[in-house]
């Protein structure tokens, strides 16, 4: 890449990395808190559990996700194109229009005038200075979409019939897929919440907010997923000395997550009145059809890990498990969070299901899923992916392998009794979003495995503290030396095998309008013409 090129990337990553931090020092807090162990007075300012709630759900699945999935996908396009991106203007532009929204909605989370957590819902209302931060970073990551667009198109020019490089595919299905699945958000904060946080209307349909909310608000775990998956496809086969099992499949996973991931929402409303059963039953179904692309997704990353055992002389059925490159920290923290994800893929499927969710809805449960998705296979995957990218952007070696490996194996270890602890009190119906330190209701059976909540949070934060050691040695005190870029994976079945439906984008987009048309179509009717009154604004905490 170009110095200027990389700067940018270098720009993402270090607002990533600060919100990382800033967001992670509210996790133990909260953790400890629920084993008993109230901590939050040496934070000076901070006014509740759950103003610290809100900043560590805000910082950590909005800020830090979105600014590391677009350095990330900025760079593996310019890298996969092998030519320099379009419109520098346009980008930089679009990176500070970024931090822009990101003060404007951090200073109202700081003030505690926002403590609305991360879903915000009304008719809890916050700073209308949060509601645009939020909806300034939306119309920025539709300029990224527009970038990796204005790139796909010169690219095309330039090659006409040759199938789209698979890493720069994937990012622009990726952004296309989250530009779709932002419109409910974007519609919420522009037309409902701004103008009531403002006091242009009185009140706001919370019914309606909700929904247009988890219109995006499940979508988005793909576009957190989605960046992992590629780094799973495209460079993981390499970092393990093999090759990519099957282009093609990978082509249709994520051409399938474009048509399937969005009209999948409602399964978040399944106790919600207003919502009649047959689209929660609509929502059910395609909420396991987007299962599908996932496997898809675990049966061709598994195969290429295998052959690159093979190739290197493992004869066994399953021996090639364990013959994998468990020295390389990249590597290794990728396939921890590989292994991490195969719990929270299961739970999900739990979570989609009307009859068993309502046994875990708004439980612990719904916490330890989300750590194993979003702090896990996403969280997990970004570090691997920053042992490689953060030497290549500033010329430095990694200060420590050794130190990088304790730190992958920590956060797995941390996560698996953190998820499982929470896992279990969901089963014991220990209630979600609440400050049950000071809970008069605390049950003697939810004892043991709050103390586990707790020990796994020090554990992840103990984790979280070695990765920052290492960004700032490996910047400060790295070895000068030129790092290339990790070369993407060969295929075993490549861009030949490609049928060329799986190198068109406009038919898929096509189909995933006319789903969200036919899921969420009968959803909004219902909800419009309830007329149900609007609700006043509460500030709670």
């Amino acid at each position: 890449m170009t110095a200027p090129e990389n700067r940018l990337v270098r720009g993402y990553l270090i607002v990533a990395l600060l919100a990382l931090a800033v967001g992670g020092l509210f996790g133990p807090l909260q953790a400890l808190n629920w084993a008993g162990l109230d901590l939050y007075g040496l934070i000076p300012g901070l006014r509740s559990y759950y103003q610290g709630l809100s900043l560590h759900g805000t910082l950590l699945v909005l800020v830090w996700t979105t600014f590391f999935i677009g350095g990330f996908l900025l760079f593996v396009t310019r890298q996969s194109l092998g030519q320099p991106l379009p419109r520098p203007g346009l980008t930089w532009a679009t990176f500070w229009l970024m931090v822009v929204g990101l003060v404007l909605a951090a200073l109202p989370l700081l003030s505690n005038d926002a403590t609305v957590l991360f879903t915000f819902y009304a008719p809890l209302k916050a700073s209308p200075l949060f509601y645009l931060g939020l909806g300034l970073i939306v119309v920025g990551t539709w300029l990224l979409t527009l970038t990796l667009g204005l790139a796909y198109r010169r690219w095309r020019a330039a090659h006409p019939g040759e199938p789209y490089p698979l890493p720069a595919f994937m990012a622009l299905v990726t952004m296309l897929m989250w530009t779709l699945a932002s419109l409910g958000i974007a519609f919420e904060v522009v037309f409902l919440l701004l103008p009531w946080s403002v006091g242009l209307t009185g009140g706001v349909d919370a019914l309606l907010t909700r929904t247009l909310f988890w219109f995006t608000g499940h979508p988005i775990v793909y576009f957190w997923l989605l960046p992992a998956y590629l780094s799973w496809y495209t460079l993981v086969p390499r970092h393990a000395g093999g090759s990519l099992f099957s282009e093609p499949m990978a082509r249709l996973s994520f051409l399938l997550f474009l048509t399937t991931s969005i009209p999948v929402g409602v399964h978040h409303q399944f106790t919600d009145p207003g919502i009649s059963e047959g689209p929660k039953l609509l929502h059910t179904f395609f909420t396991f059809v987007v299962f599908f692309p996932s496997l898809l997704t675990a049966f061709n990353v598994a195969a290429s890990l295998e052959s690159a055992a093979r190739r290197r002389g493992e004869q066994g059925w399953l021996g090639w498990l364990w013959r994998q490159r468990w020295g390389d920290p990249v590597l290794t923290a990728q396939l921890l969070a590989m292994i991490l994800f195969i719990f929270g893929g299961i739970g999900g499927l739990v979570n989609a299901s009307l009859n068993v969710n309502l046994l875990v809805h708004n439980t612990a449960w719904i916490v330890g899923h989300f750590h194993l998705t979003v702090g896990s296979a996403v969280t997990l995957t970004f570090m691997g992916v920053t042992y490689w990218l953060l030497p290549h952007l500033l010329g430095r070696q990694l200060w420590s392998r050794g130190l990088a490996l304790v730190q992958a194996v920590l956060w797995f270890v941390g996560m698996a009794v953190f998820a499982y602890a929470l896992h279990n009190l969901g089963l014991l119906d220990t209630p979600r979003r609440t400050m049950l330190g000071a809970a008069p209701y605390r049950l003697a059976e939810w004892q043991p495995w709050l103390v586990l909540v707790g020990i796994g949070g020090v554990i992840l934060f103990l984790s979280g503290l070695l990765y920052f050691v290492l960004v700032v040695l490996t910047a400060l005190a790295g070895e000068r030396q030129p790092v290339p870029a990790p070369a993407f994976a060969e295929t075993i079945h490549g861009p030949a095998d490609t049928p060329r439906a799986f190198d068109r984008l406009a038919p898929w987009l096509v189909v995933s309008v006319v789903l969200i048309v036919v899921g969420y179509g009968p959803v909004f009717w219902q909800v419009l013409s309830q007329g149900t009154p609007p609700a006043a604004g509460l500030r709670v905490w």
